[in-house]
């Protein structure tokens, strides 16, 4: 297994060694967004670019003709809600950002997400919960709940997003470090 996953990461490389590009520096650079998805040409797997210059492989179940070989396309949509990457990562970065300026001593944040998604096609999410895990010394419940709520509700775009079609709730522990 691992030497697939070394065969993917080669191809990322090889990807980005061989189509670097210079990444447009327009002042509509947060606006707009380019990606390049294509078919690597095996079972259910593609390979996407970003227009600024990143790749990653996306590939189906089993079920579906896919290998199991990288994420399929609807858990990273998930996983870029938590951080903005897409979603949980894109709130997990606004939650430390918000609690930084507010003079908390954030030492980490983690985010796990659970969704749901309807039985019929196009199976949207219909409910996705965010748990979060803030780890820092004497971090202010209030202050961690307000910054999760920031994000959610003003900052977090695909959050926003997602949540036209999907119920989002969460949650959160403070970690003492």
């Amino acid at each position: 297994m691992l030497r697939r996953n070394i065969s993917w990461w080669g191809v990322l490389v090889d990807l980005r060694l061989q189509s670097a590009k210079q990444v447009k520096g327009s002042e509509d650079k947060e606006r707009q967004m380019e990606c390049t998805v294509k078919w690597t040409g095996s079972g259910m797997s593609f390979l996407a670019e970003t227009g600024s210059n990143h790749a990653l492989v996306m590939d189906g179940a089993p079920e579906a003709g896919g290998r199991n070989l990288a994420p399929r396309p609807m858990e990273l949509l998930l996983a870029g809600t938590g951080g903005c990457t897409a979603y949980g990562g894109c709130t997990a970065y606004d939650v430390v950002l918000i609690l930084k300026k507010g003079r908390q001593a954030v030492a980490g944040c983690e985010v796990s997400l659970r969704a749901e998604r309807a039985e019929s096609e196009p199976r949207v999410f219909t409910s996705i919960h965010f748990h979060f895990r803030v780890s820092g010394k004497q971090l202010k419940p209030e202050l961690v709940a307000r910054a999760i709520e920031l994000s959610k509700e003003k900052y977090c775009s695909a959050s926003i997003m997602l949540g036209k079609t999907a119920a989002i709730t969460h949650d959160f522990e403070i970690i003492e470090t």
